[in-house]
Order: C-alpha cells, then structure tokens, then sequence
C-alpha cells in the first residue's frame, strides 16, 4: 500500500480528492488539517492536525508525523503551505516522502498575481492589459489608461485567495440594482467608493488590469517540471465564492495550448489549476494560476481522468500516457451540499 497524505482535509474540495485517490486499491489516504474538527477527520479511518500553515511549527510537526507514519507521498490542498512544503523537500525526501508541489520560485511566480502578468509578458505570453500600482495617485492613473470610465476596469491584491480583494469598476450599476438584484457577495464597486477606500490604505502591488467580459474556464492540469501533460478546460457555468458549483468540459485547443505555454515558461509541477476568461478581443486571457490540485478537479474522474491519481503515480515514477486517456468533452455537471453527522 502507499500512504498518501492530503493536508487541508477540510477544505470545500477535499472529500471529492479523497474520492479519487480511493479508486485505487493499492492507496491508503490519508488527512491533516489544523482544525481538529475539519470535515476529512470524519471521512477518513487516519487523521491527524498539524499547526497553521504560518506558524513556524508547521514543517517541523508535519514531518515528525509524515515520518512517525510511514507517509509515502504529500498532496498539499492549501495554498499557504506550498512555499514553505516546497523550501523543505529535501528534509521530507531525506525520510523518505515525495512533496507534490513545484519549486520554490516557479510558485513564488504563480502566487503573486503581480508577478505573474510582469512575467508572463516577459515572454511574449498573452495576458490582460494591466498596471501595478501601489497608491491612490496611481491607481487614477492607471484606471484611465485602461479605458475607465468608457470601459470596466478590474483590480485584485497581487496575493489573495478566491475572489478576495476583487472588484470591478462600475458607475453605471445603481446601488439599488445592487441591492435587489445581486447577492451580498456580488463584485461590483463603483470609482467613489473605491478610491475612499485607498485613500485609508493600498495593498502592495495592486493589480489593475482589464475588464474580460466573455466566458471564464477553469483549466485542471498535470505538470511534469515543466512539461504540460494533460490540460482539461471546463467552462464555469456557476459559481459561489470562486468556487465552480456548475460547468461543462469543452475541447477549446486555443486554451489548451495557451496552459502549455504558461506551465512550460514558469516550470511548474503536479496538479495545477488555471483560470482564464475571453477579453473583447476574442482571445482567452489568463485570471490567476492555483499551483496546486483544484477543488472541482473531481469532476475530471466522471470526463474520464483521474488526475489526483495519475499526480501521485507520477511522483512515485510510474509513466503517465495521457494520450490514453478518452475525455467526454461536452459533459456536464452541478455540485451539490453533503452534510457529515457527529457527536
């Protein structure tokens, strides 16, 4: 059997990676999580905590119980996790454990959105128009040059989880629309408000950058140091705080292609999820990169691919033929709440 541990055991998607990696019979899944009480404690027989991702005890405590319990492989869930997982490869690799992650710099490029455009654009990759700014003056600046108030205009930290600190730009919504007819958690700002606001306080490096109106994809993809392998678009047809609930898998070659791009330029490794949406211009256009396995990436296993598996067979140096691999492009597919009891 090979024990494989996934951190993060309680995160929205993790039940549905546990899934996966119980396909195969010669896999023992395990959990941790900093909350004792998260979900995957209750849907797996071997679970354990370990501290915050932050806290200086983390790759201490992780390593002492990975080894204590004869871990095989690491699937890391958490995005926090991955520099200080990826800065410590060789003290788990010297007891024996595979960290499935990318190396320190390619993440510290996927991570911060900032750095990513700025690097993407260095090679000649296509991204959105975009600009870096770090205080109110710039920010005005900025949003005029890309189009405001004629066009919408988008900002986001250069570091952020799901969709916090995103908004788009407009004037042209009335706050009573708002109100009625969007939800509480809608993205809409108008230029008032947002400018008050950086008035008390700017992130670093804010980016700023172009509205992109079309249809958004998430891409679920399998690296090889560098090497895109598989790269599997789905449409996001709904989703609920940044997380698809609804989609499709479409055959669209030109983002396949693009992901190819992406991945081989910063040399990333493992499961990595690429967002991307259609600018005006009709081209796809990166949103953000998730260097590490997706929550959703379970709907990959009903298209025909079980790409946490293939990821952790991988690691263990098994040869990965994606050309076997028969994908049902065109199926769809709504996620669904399942509640866990305990006392």
């Amino acid at each position: 059997m090979t024990k494989v541990l996934i951190t993060g055991a309680g995160a929205p998607g993790a039940a549905g990676i546990m899934h996966c990696l119980q396909r195969s019979r010669r896999i023992e899944v395990w959990g941790c999580d900093a909350n004792r009480d998260a979900s995957g404690r209750h849907l797996l027989k071997n679970f354990f905590t370990v501290p915050h991702a932050a806290d200086d005890a983390f790759v201490p405590a992780l390593l002492r119980k990975a080894a204590a319990h004869k871990i095989d492989v690491i699937l890391p869930l958490v995005t926090k996790e991955l520099l200080p997982l990826a800065r410590a490869k060789t003290q788990f690799a010297g007891k024996g454990i595979r960290v499935i992650c990318s190396e320190e710099r390619a993440l510290e490029i996927a991570n911060n959105k900032s750095l990513l455009y700025r690097f993407l654009q260095s090679r000649n990759i296509t991204v959105p128009a975009f600009r870096i700014v770090n205080n109110l003056a710039e920010f005005e600046h900025a949003v005029k040059e890309l189009g405001y108030p004629l066009r919408r205009v988008t900002f986001k930290p250069a570091v952020s989880n799901g969709s916090r600190g995103f908004r788009i730009i407009d004037d042209n919504i009335e706050k009573s629309h708002l109100l009625w007819n969007e939800k509480p958690n809608h993205t809409f700002i108008s230029y008032a408000e947002i400018t008050q606001l950086l008035r008390e306080y700017c992130p670093p490096d804010l980016l700023v950058s172009e509205y992109l109106p079309g249809e958004e994809y998430s891409v679920d993809c399998l690296a090889q140091h560098g090497k895109c392998l598989l790269a599997i678009p789905r449409k996001r047809t709904k989703i609920l705080n940044g997380i698809s609930t609804g989609g499709e898998f479409v055959l669209q070659r030109e983002i396949i292609r693009y992901c190819h791009q992406i991945i081989e330029a910063i040399g990333l490794h493992g499961n990595i999820g690429i967002q991307v949406k259609r600018a005006n211009d009709g081209r796809f256009k990166i949103l953000e990169i998730n260097p590490r396995v997706q929550g959703t990436i379970v709907t990959n296993l009903a298209a025909g691919a079980n790409l946490p598996l293939l990821a952790v067979q991988q690691e263990l140096g098994k040869p990965v033929r994606p050309e076997k691999l028969k994908i049902r492009w065109g199926l769809k597919f709504v996620r669904v709440w399942k509640e866990i009891y305990y006392e």
